[in-house]
């Protein structure tokens, strides 16, 4: 289907681009290389923005230390991203909608199948670019360079980090200084270990033993003996790193970088791209003229991206225009630790790391338990106009690995959060944190990394669907099928304690108790914005003021989750499918693994569950044979095309794997 636009005239688009003087804009859009696809008619351009901000605007004084940022010649602030389009060579021929896919940690794929298959076949425009600007330029890897912030007087600015290491090879003798994975968020400004501290302890809760410090230093001893060539970004101990210990590093870092300008580069890439006619070079805007719909779509780390890019008012452009029309934050239930100083973009949900401590519900709340003020993750955009529609995305791994709790039911854990009517809800019962892989493997093969099977129950087709009735909400104004997802009020929300959740004792496996991320509150000083997740961090590591109750879903008697949207693998179940799983080894041995559930099969006969002593049925007891398995696999899988939370090409797909699969042959 195509649709008929309006489309302004040449004159009237570089009136609405150029009219406002002082506006942050891209001022350079340079299409560095083009691409032919395939046969559909598609093309791959790679290139760069180049951008400029107004420190002065109030869209953009949100952006923690930008004011300290240095400027050019008309005081702005600079910043240059990379940018891939796909899209119609013949742009006659695009739908009108623009698809924008934020990265994850800079890895993104536009020609990949599925959804973004389907999106070039209706004539959609797919977009990325950068925002992290703590990730190394390489092929394949969106990224941004941002400026380094400096007093004014341009001296360095400092202030406490904290960076944590754990299961390093045994007897290594240096480690890089990793914040989220990656080197170089925040460089020692001293090599003076004096002034830093370094401990170790072998629990989380264990006894914290300091380090002397002529012990260790700033340094690379791996190829030069203790205490090594002085090295701002890496540690040497002398005698070597022991495994069995968890080591703690605090010290004072420089020249922190201007991370949150990811949020307004983002915003002013695809304002550009949906509004602008040409930049100031006179470059034409590859897709000028061709947008009427934008829709943005974000998993885990790039969906907590889109939350706080809707909180933090970067929905709006700096001539008030809505940039998204809607959203897909996917596992996405945090916010973004990108705006504040000596942040780690990369991070995740890690002890001491900030995420999850501000608004991460949509309605207004009231934060009583931490002593907040009443917000909610719509405010800026409702006090303008600019809010998109929204279908949120998320399974069960991001109850015990990512603490969705809140999110749902706030910080006392007592009442449901209603949703505002232009967001949809929708929970994946019983996947790991983005799905498993699928299939209907009635035997699948233990992973060294887990002490359980990984879970193989996926989401990624009923998130198609979704991600379909998104796009069909924003241009087509059809509204997307019910939320689903678990309520207090229901009783689908219990405390996480087997007998709460009313889990079977099945012999070998591990109770949930305890295999949870906790839900603390942290206090990190006073010069940071708890609700924005924003300013600056003066405690590290943060004192822990409480642990919040949380709540998780209720399952039956097999131990699988009742309430959400099931994938047809979970409906007609093969085993027990968790959002949880436990170490194997490491220094993190059976604590939670993180992002990753488990399988736990059913046994094949009554006869074999009998011996194990298991109170699950039997495949045998539930299903018969494999001619009634396959009927139930289709009678589910026609359910949720019914409910439009699956296409029919998936369903058929999943009918004709059952068919194929060994399960009870």
């Amino acid at each position: 289907m195509r649709f008929q636009l309006f489309r302004p005239t040449l004159a009237v688009g570089a009136m609405l681009v150029l009219a406002i003087p002082g506006q942050a804009r891209i001022t350079r859009l340079v299409v560095e290389h083009t691409e032919t696809l395939g046969h559909d008619g598609y093309q791959k351009l790679s290139a760069h923005a180049y951008g400029e901000l107004d420190p002065k605007l109030p869209l953009n004084a949100i952006v923690t230390d930008l004011e300290f940022a240095p400027r050019n010649a008309r005081g702005m602030v600079e910043y240059a991203a990379t940018v891939t389009i796909v899209k119609p060579a013949d742009m006659a021929k695009a739908s009108g909608v623009l698809l924008y896919f934020v990265p994850n940690r800079g890895r993104i794929n536009l020609t990949d199948g599925g959804f973004l298959a389907d999106a070039r076949k209706r004539g959609h425009v797919l977009v990325a670019s950068g925002w992290q600007g703590d990730l190394e330029a390489a092929n394949g890897i969106e990224t941004m360079s941002v400026p380094v912030a400096r007093n004014p007087d341009g001296s360095s600015i400092t202030g406490p980090v904290l960076a944590r290491f754990t299961d390093m090879r045994e007897g290594a003798t240096t480690l890089p200084i990793l914040r989220g994975g990656v080197a170089g968020t925040a460089d020692a400004a001293s090599l003076d270990t004096s002034k830093a501290t370094l401990t170790r302890r072998t629990s989380e809760d264990g006894e914290i033993v300091p380090l002397r410090s002529s012990d260790w230093a700033f340094a690379d001893c791996s190829d030069t003996p203790f205490p090594g060539k002085p090295d701002p970004r890496k540690i040497c101990l002398k005698g070597g790193f022991n495994p069995a210990y968890l080591y703690e590093l605090v010290y004072s870092a420089k020249d922190p970088k201007v991370y949150g300008i990811g949020f307004a580069a983002t915003r002013d890439i695809n304002s550009y791209l949906r509004y602008g006619i040409q930049d100031d070079t006179g470059a034409a805007n590859p897709v000028r003229e061709r947008i009427t719909w934008t829709v943005s779509q974000g998993n885990s780390q790039s969906g907590n991206f889109l939350r706080s890019f809707i909180h933090l008012g970067f929905n709006q452009d700096e001539t008030g225009r809505v940039v998204f029309d809607g959203t897909n934050p996917n596992i996405a239930v945090r916010q973004q630790a990108l705006n504040f100083r000596f942040a780690a973009p990369s991070g995740a949900a890690a002890m001491y790391e900030a995420g999850s401590d501000g608004v991460v519900w949509w309605e207004d709340y009231p934060d009583e338990a931490r002593r907040h003020p009443t917000a909610g993750l719509l405010d800026r955009c409702r006090a303008t106009g600019t809010c998109p529609k929204i279908v949120e995305t998320f399974g069960s791994s991001e109850f015990y690995n990512l603490r969705a709790s809140p999110d749902l039911v706030g910080t006392r854990a007592d009442r449901d959060i209603p949703l505002p009517p232009n967001v949809r809800r929708y929970y994946f019962p019983g996947v790991s944190h983005g799905g498993g892989r699928g299939g209907f493997d009635p035997d699948p093969l233990q992973q060294a990394c887990c002490e359980l099977v990984p879970n193989p129950n996926p989401s990624s087709d009923t998130l198609r669907a979704l991600q379909t009735a998104l796009v069909d909400w924003v241009v087509k104004g059809e509204l997307p099928p019910p939320s689903q997802y678990p309520r207090l009020d229901r009783g689908e929300l219990v405390a996480p304690t087997w007998t709460a959740m009313g889990f079977p004792a099945i012999p070998g496996v591990p109770l949930p108790d305890g295999i949870l991320t906790q839900f603390v509150q942290y206090d990190f000083g006073p010069k940071f914005h708890y609700n924005d997740l924003s300013g600056v961090i003066a405690m590290q590591p943060p004192t822990i003021r409480q642990i919040l109750s949380t709540v998780v879903p209720r399952v039956d008697a097999d131990g699988n989750e009742m309430a959400g949207v099931a994938s047809v693998l979970h409906q007609v179940p093969l085993g027990t499918y968790t959002g949880w799983n436990t170490n194997a080894s490491g220094f993190y041995k059976g604590h939670i693994r993180t992002n990753t559930g488990s399988f736990i099969p059913f046994a094949k006969t009554k006869a074999e569950r009998l011996v194990s002593g298991d109170p699950r049925p039997s495949l045998e007891e539930r299903y018969g044979t494999h001619e009634k398995y396959v009927a139930q696999v289709r009678a589910a899988a026609e359910r949720l095309v019914r409910g439009r939370y699956l296409l029919q090409d998936d369903a058929d797909r999943l009918i004709a794997q059952a068919e194929a699969s060994k399960v009870l042959r």
